[in-house]
């Protein structure tokens, strides 16, 4: 069983999402001179709820006010859950289903709705408050990932297929494209800004798409997460919402900071020995947490059962995050 998990900063708190359940947690580690770890520090699990069946959970989401967390998985639903409430048999309240298990979910804030993709190659928009899906869009294969910035959403399927959409009223479909990575979508974000997104692919290279033209601006691809011959997956793009730069954590257990304007790597850290699966920055910028535990891109004979899930945070400095200046390329 493969460990899914995503990243969500509250007000004061990440969640992160595991295997079965959805827990509000402390941070598990934290990160001190940008090198060492400090030694572990006690944890506390405040909240814990389950999908009906401890049916494995594939994503979640929190609303803009933080106080309501939105998960999907692999019972094919898609739940509801008010933060400081106990749900009746520890299950979140079913909002929406999908006729496959549903791998993504995101809150809407100008539709005031909620969006997931699953593999039954649909797109339904939900209002909490109805029983049946505001919209449903068909799509070309099954969703792989889908992130929306203020009025752009990206969503990623399988076969390489991509397809922006413009949210700011009624959803409707801008564009479909191939991927401009050769190998297949792991992961896909909006740029804050809303002029585009970046993609990220199983064998270490992100692709910079531009939804229009932008003066000064041409969509590119470039390498990274690997060593050598060595190739690893980018498992997950998370962009800073000041500056726009963005990072990359990938299979090798690295993780990156980059600016894609300037075309250059601003901060590069050492690998932690374990693969990196998820990754976000706080609201404010100042704060990174990443998770780790097995990605099963070397299958399941690398699988070790005994590895840890374990939560870090990072504090950012200014100097690591913001732009430094234009470069000729990637480094």
């Amino acid at each position: 069983m493969m460990t899914f998990m995503r990243m969500m900063w509250g007000k004061s708190f990440p969640t992160p999402l595991q295997r079965t359940s959805i827990h509000v947690s402390i941070f598990a580690r934290l990160i001190h001179n940008n090198t060492q770890l400090s030694p572990p520090i006690e944890t506390k699990q405040n909240h814990s709820v389950n999908h009906a069946g401890n049916a494995p959970v594939l994503d979640c989401c929190l609303s803009p006010d933080g106080s309501t967390v939105f998960s999907v998985g692999a019972d094919k639903a898609v739940r509801m859950w008010q933060l400081g409430q106990a749900p009746p048999n520890n299950v979140p309240q079913q909002i929406g289903s999908h006729d496959e298990p549903i791998k993504s979910v995101r809150f809407i804030q100008s539709l005031n709705m909620i969006v997931s993709g699953g593999y039954d190659k649909q797109l339904k928009f939900w209002d909490a408050r109805q029983p049946t899906a505001a919209a449903t869009f068909q799509l070309p294969e099954r969703v792989y990932d889908l992130d929306v910035s203020t009025n752009l959403m990206v969503v990623a399927c399988a076969g390489r297929h991509i397809l922006t959409y413009n949210v700011q009223s009624t959803p409707q479909e801008y564009q479909r494209k191939e991927s401009p990575l050769k190998f297949q979508t792991r992961c896909v974000r909006a740029f804050p800004d809303d002029t585009g997104y970046a993609v990220g692919s199983i064998e270490g290279r992100v692709g910079i798409q531009y939804v229009a033209k932008v003066p000064g601006k041409e969509s590119f691809a470039f390498k990274c997460h690997r060593d050598g011959n060595n190739v690893y997956a980018v498992n997950h793009i998370a962009f800073h919402k000041g500056y726009g730069t963005f990072s990359t954590v990938g299979a090798d257990g690295i993780v990156n900071f980059w600016d894609k304007d300037n075309k250059q790597r601003l901060k590069g850290f050492p690998a932690i020995h374990r693969t990196i699966t998820c990754a976000e920055f706080n609201p404010q910028g100042n704060m990174f947490a990443y998770a780790s535990s097995y990605d099963w891109s070397k299958g399941s004979s690398h699988h070790a059962p005994n590895t840890p899930n374990d939560i870090f945070v990072h504090y950012v400095q200014d100097d690591e995050i913001k732009p430094k200046g234009k470069k000729t390329g990637f480094r």
